[in-house]
């Protein structure tokens, strides 16, 4: 018992240092790695990202316990979700907000029986599309646009879905990769609570194609 308080009292700085930096990581800030691509082209895999999570909650630390409503989440919004659906955290695109009606049709998608409007670009340094071919474009919801990817020959059987109708309190999210990402089109609205941060920005980016070596271009990219 002595020794431990001998300890405590001679590393007391770093352990509340560490004490700190568990605290910010838990309710102001926090970094994580993207082990897939289900938001390529935008989010690559080896991406880490700094998350916002005082973005919408100031949350009590180390739980989900919301101290002060901030912000809601607004469309287009990339969020860090712990999802008791899947039991994971996942990175995801907020598409639909509360009241919304939301459907796919051969990779359209409608908000509210308007469709999204697409713009055909290139997009180079994605590994899947020597196996999986793919297409991109810049899709608008109405505001600045961002990057999706559309299988060219095996579409998803999720790239038609829906009507539905975003229930009050949820949010409906999809991936940018729109034919590979497990997504609200597979288990559901997500619950506000569940929304737990806004990614910003990739501090960096590490290519696993090439051995873990640096991205060059990537590294403190915004996300839009």
């Amino acid at each position: 018992m002595h020794a431990f308080r001998r300890f405590l009292l001679r590393n007391r700085g770093l352990l509340l240092f560490l004490f700190g930096m568990l605290v910010f990581r838990s309710a102001l800030a926090d970094w994580n790695t993207v082990p897939t691509g289900s938001m390529q082209p935008t989010i690559r895999i080896g991406d880490r990202i700094v998350v916002d999570r005082m973005a919408y909650d100031l949350r009590l630390p180390f739980t989900h316990v919301a101290l002060l409503r901030r912000n809601d989440p607004q469309r287009g919004d990339i969020v860090i979700i712990d999802s008791a659906a899947t039991g994971e955290r996942l990175v995801k695109r907020v598409i639909g907000l509360p009241g919304d009606t939301i459907a796919l049709r051969g990779n359209v998608l409608y908000i509210n029986g308007h469709a999204a409007h697409y713009h055909a670009v290139r997009v180079a340094g994605i590994a899947a599309d020597k196996a999986h071919p793919a297409g991109y474009a810049v899709e608008s919801l109405g505001g600045p646009g961002h990057l999706v990817r559309l299988a060219r020959y095996l579409p998803s059987p999720a790239s038609n879905y829906g009507p539905v109708t975003v229930t009050a309190g949820h949010y409906l999210a999809l991936g940018d990769n729109r034919d590979d990402s497990y997504d609200s089109r597979f288990f559901g609205l997500v619950p506000r609570g569940e929304i737990v941060g806004r990614a910003r920005f990739v501090a960096l980016s590490l290519d696993p194609a090439r051995h873990g070596l640096p991205r060059a271009g990537r590294w403190g990219l915004a996300l839009r």
